[in-house]
């Protein structure tokens, strides 16, 4: 049976308008992007295959081109318009990130970061920017690779802060591991940044280490 065969009550795009985004599972909610089906699968069965065969939501969203394209009914349309559904969110968030105060808003802060470095599989560092008054001035990756006290350089990150004109920074990197607990290195980095920041009056307001599913802040641990 099509999906508009169904009662309108249960077919995703009704049940979207009707009840809002939140009320849809995983399957529903791609069926809606895949549209259609395949012969004698509809778009909820053949999401529900697609997102059994990469193991979930998270992978599917992570997934390449080369991987999604391999799956039956699946190609790189799809693969383009979950790609621009992503980078949609990204921005939405950075739009409310920049309108606000970043230290009034730490679950924004939390997610935005998440949006931006959960899904990378290398470890970068980075910052967002902030002026004297706390606002968001930008979001900059500054260092990528394996992260340790030799590899984050605090002259580079004054010189970036200075050039923007920041009177705070909140400093995040990620871990690929997914395991979000800071480590001694971690520590000793964001200390070395804190005491070098502080001889140019830019504090040094959080640390955030976003690991999968877990977000760790330095400041809630006093840590800076």
């Amino acid at each position: 049976m099509s999906i508009r065969q169904w009662p309108e009550t249960e077919r995703p795009r009704e049940k979207l308008i009707r009840h809002g985004a939140a009320a849809l599972s995983d399957a529903e909610l791609l069926a809606i992007i895949l549209r259609v089906g395949t012969a004698g699968r509809s778009a909820v069965d053949l999401a529900r295959e697609v997102l059994v065969a990469l193991g979930g939501l998270r992978p599917l969203m992570e997934a390449d081109l080369e991987r999604l394209s391999a799956l039956r009914g699946l190609g790189s349309a799809t693969w383009v318009q979950l790609q621009a559904g992503q980078e949609m969110s990204r921005r939405h968030l950075a739009c409310q990130l920049d309108r606000g105060e970043a230290l009034t808003a730490p679950s924004l802060v939390r997610r935005y970061l998440t949006a931006q470095l959960r899904h990378l599989d290398h470890e970068v560092f980075a910052a967002i920017f902030l002026d004297t008054q706390h606002r968001v001035i930008r979001f900059e990756i500054l260092f990528q690779g394996t992260l340790d006290s030799a590899s984050v350089y605090p002259r580079e990150v004054a010189r970036r802060a200075l050039a923007l004109g920041a009177g705070a920074l909140i400093l995040a990197h990620n871990h690929p591991s997914g395991v979000a607990e800071p480590s001694d290195a971690d520590r000793r980095i964001t200390e070395r940044l804190r005491e070098a920041l502080m001889l140019f009056d830019v504090r040094v307001l959080d640390h955030f280490v976003v690991g999968d599913g877990e977000v760790v802040s330095f400041a809630e641990r006093g840590w800076v």
